[in-house]
């Protein structure tokens, strides 16, 4: 198990370089100047057409960036930031001086074009709004749908099998953000039912002198709702990957076997049948821990939760190019981190599962 960790964590570093050259260039080839639009100029021509104070503003704007470097050099620049090194030095004034190079103390994601401000100072800010909330979804989410998957397969054909079924196919089907809008319509809206608050995640009245309790209950009813549409679509689709996973489980023949033991049904499905019916509930997790950093954008928009979600989104559109590499490496890191942890997690579902030769 040791030497399929060392193996599996050398094979991260290419795997990671593959992903942030992949990503760095698609964010490059997307339309639109970065530089422009912070100069607040719209084309080429609405530059010219105005003078040649824009044109500079924006050259001065490329230079600050490193945009008016090769796009090889811009990598490099990233990626050594990212490892602690400097290399804008290096290529300073059009050069190529290796005698500029020089290490940093600490990580550098860059600087956000929108504002100036460091890349991980803001995403700092927004991650733990985003991970409070994908964990409790996530811890929900799990919490009903694999009892409920167990008990829908051990009952199969029964009325709420049936039901439950349709059901959870129905959520499944609806799409989140018609779900968020008919959410804030009709239940944050005093034309019908007032009773969650529609945006942020705290009241303008909030204060710091408020009690324990008090700002739980406020944080609470502002991201109730949110966490409930984040969660049902999720939630329907664990129940079902369960039920499917059960019920291919109590049909082998060791279920049988412990059966003609005479072990209690309880015993043959919480000790023999669920643990090997985990094995597609583990697969998911390599999706979910992405998922607790990226947020979702479209429920962060919806009730104006100021998460990652919405920093993302708001990254695309300014095209802020260390932002979207930020998130991309996050998300990539996190996958890699998911898929490995899925695969330890199968040895401990599934005995028979192993990831070192085994002496004869």
């Amino acid at each position: 198990m040791i030497q399929y960790l060392i193996k599996r964590i050398l094979l991260f570093i290419p795997t990671l370089f593959v992903i942030t050259l992949i990503s760095f260039c698609i964010s490059r080839l997307a339309p639109g100047d970065p530089a422009m639009l912070k100069a607040g100029v719209g084309s080429e021509g609405a530059m010219s057409a105005t003078g040649g104070l824009n044109e500079k503003i924006v050259e001065m704007v490329r230079k600050q960036w490193h945009l008016d470097k090769p796009i090889w050099q811009q990598y490099i620049i990233w990626t050594g930031g990212l490892c602690c090194m400097d290399f804008a030095s290096v290529f300073e004034g059009g050069n190529t001086d290796f005698s500029k190079f020089s290490f940093i103390g600490h990580p550098d994601f860059g600087t956000s074009f929108q504002d100036n401000r460091p890349v991980f100072e803001k995403m700092v800010e927004r991650v733990p709004i985003t991970l409070s909330m994908n964990l409790i979804a996530v811890f929900l989410a799990y919490l009903i749908a694999v009892p409920l998957g167990m008990y829908s397969a051990t009952h199969q054909d029964t009325l709420f099998d049936r039901t439950s079924t349709f059901l959870l196919f129905a959520m499944y089907s609806l799409p989140v953000f018609w779900v968020g809008t008919m959410a804030v319509t009709f239940l944050c809206s005093y034309e019908y039912l007032s009773i969650f608050p529609s945006t942020g995640i705290r009241s303008t009245n909030f204060s710091d002198t408020w009690t324990f309790w008090e700002k739980l209950m406020d944080y609470g009813a502002h991201l109730a709702l949110p966490i409930i549409i984040y969660t049902y679509g999720s939630f329907a689709f664990i129940s079902r990957q369960m039920r499917s996973a059960m019920l291919e489980t109590v049909r082998q023949d060791y279920i049988r076997t412990a059966r003609a033991k005479g072990l209690s049904e309880r015993v043959v499905i919480t000790k023999h049948a669920l643990r090997n019916s985990l094995i597609p509930i583990i697969t998911l997790l390599a999706g979910i821990l992405p998922g607790l950093i990226g947020g979702s954008v479209i429920v962060e928009t919806i009730f104006s939760i100021p998460g990652m979600g919405e920093l993302s989104f708001k990254a695309l559109v300014a095209r802020d190019y260390p932002m979207i590499m930020a998130v991309f490496t996050i998300s990539a890191v996190l996958t890699l981190a998911g898929i490995l942890v899925s695969d330890i997690l199968y040895s401990f579902a599934d005995p028979r599962i192993a990831f070192s030769k085994k002496n004869s």
